[in-house]
């Protein structure tokens, strides 16, 4: 069961002017799910996204970046199932073919729609079945679509990721709603898994540019499950310019600060969720790195924390064998650091303890204490690496029996 973390209220998400949202049950890897989701914008909406740097990234992420670098898109096409990525020159064909066959449904022109896909690698479309289900998530396109889309964009997920703002810019009320997925391969380095996130507030393209990769670095780019980078991560932000404010066209100004912490906020909400439901997670491990040279070295020490199978499986266990964080710091490849200023403490439900310092466990820290704050649902571990005054803030969950189960039969 995710941590922490319910199905989203329908009634709490809210309809963004000029986003409609549609799915169908397509039967593109399994039979009776929704699997195809359909998302229309009207015309002149801004879209900006981040995507995966995985090398081996998915015929769709190619040609979205092409897309996106044409001009005006009208449309969004996301199917789950299948990654398409691995597939070569047929992958890529097969994407154009249903940017064509959505455009044909829509009236608007390939390059216009920008495709997505999620599933098993190595594998190809079952082109037939995806374009016979386009007219029913066209049929279904409706603003309150999220809560359908939330769920048709699932793959391993146990639990729909969907969540809505509503912020004042200019004294003019402002909507935002988004959804994201994942909840295995999850180690963005872009980019998130799939996510995006929709307002109708007025921004210049240039600025929205700028915010999704500021959004992304404080949210997606801030978590991790497992540690390997999908080949098909992205995430995507559009602004449909149906809000009566002044268009934001400059990032000094307190218009711009209040959408990108509202846009920034939602981003995490919905990357947290991406952590909460990670494939077998029961612990919820907020990493805070402090008193860094730089930010660069502050994330390396959390991702070495966060990707230690030692690390992960004594989360799970409750057990406080938190030397293990300690050797983690000593790997992350930080060749001057001196230990003897580390300082690591953990906490939970509003208590913290220190664990160590002077390059050893702290005189204060009682194993029983530890064992408590261990068997928590949701942990901090605070390490003061005493070198200057970057930071940086990283979530993720342990590595429990689930895990192995569920990746062993994710093609079964």
């Amino acid at each position: 069961m995710p941590v922490n973390l319910s199905t989203p209220d329908p009634s709490g998400l809210n309809a963004v002017p000029g986003i409609r949202l549609g799915v169908a049950e397509a039967g593109i890897r399994k039979p009776g799910r929704r699997d195809l989701t359909v998302i229309e914008l009207a015309p002149g909406t801004r879209v900006a996204g981040v995507f995966t740097t995985n090398r081996f990234c998915a015929a769709p992420v190619q040609v979205c970046r092409e897309h996106l670098a044409g001009g005006e898109s009208r449309a969004l096409l996301i199917n789950t199932g299948i990654a398409n990525a691995g597939t070569g020159a047929r992958g890529l064909a097969d994407a154009r073919a249903s940017c064509e066959a959505l455009a044909a449904q829509l009236g608007c022109e390939p390059r216009q729609i920008l495709p997505f896909s999620t599933g098993v690698i190595l594998e190809h479309l079952p082109m037939p079945r995806l374009v016979a289900g386009l007219p029913q998530a066209v049929a279904a396109l409706d603003p309150q679509g999220w809560f359908d889309a939330a769920h048709a964009i699932m793959t391993t997920d146990t639990i729909a990721k969907a969540a809505s703002r509503r912020v004042e810019i200019d004294g003019v009320g402002v909507t935002l709603t988004g959804m994201s997925k994942g909840a295995g391969m999850i180690r963005p380095n872009m980019a998130t898994m799939l996510g995006f996130l929709a307002t109708d507030a007025r921004v210049s393209q240039e600025v929205l540019d700028v915010l999704v990769r500021e959004s992304t670095e404080a949210s997606f780019n801030s978590i991790t499950v497992d540690g390997d980078t999908s080949t098909n991560d992205s995430f995507i932000l559009m602004a449909s310019g149906q809000a009566e404010h002044a268009e934001i066209t400059d990032m000094g100004t307190e218009a711009y600060r209040v959408l990108r912490e509202a846009v920034t906020g939602l981003a995490i909400e919905l990357a947290q969720a991406i952590v909460r439901d990670g494939e077998g997670a029961t612990k919820f491990i907020s990493l805070q790195i402090e008193s860094g040279a730089g930010r660069d070295e502050c994330r390396k020490v959390a991702y070495a924390i966060a990707h230690s199978p030692l690390v992960k499986t004594a989360f799970f266990a409750s057990d406080p064998n938190l030397g293990r964080i300690l050797a983690a710091i000593g790997y992350a490849g930080i060749a001057d650091l001196d230990v003897a200023q580390i300082r690591v403490w953990l906490g939970a439900d509003g208590e913290e303890v220190l664990v160590a310092e002077n390059g050893g466990r702290a005189d204060s820290y009682r194993e029983e204490v530890g064992a408590r704050i261990m068997r928590s649902s949701e942990i901090q571990v605070r390490v003061d690496l005493a070198r200057g005054a970057a930071g940086a803030t990283l979530w993720t969950c342990d590595f429990s029996y689930d895990y192995v189960k569920i990746n062993a039969d994710y093609r079964s």
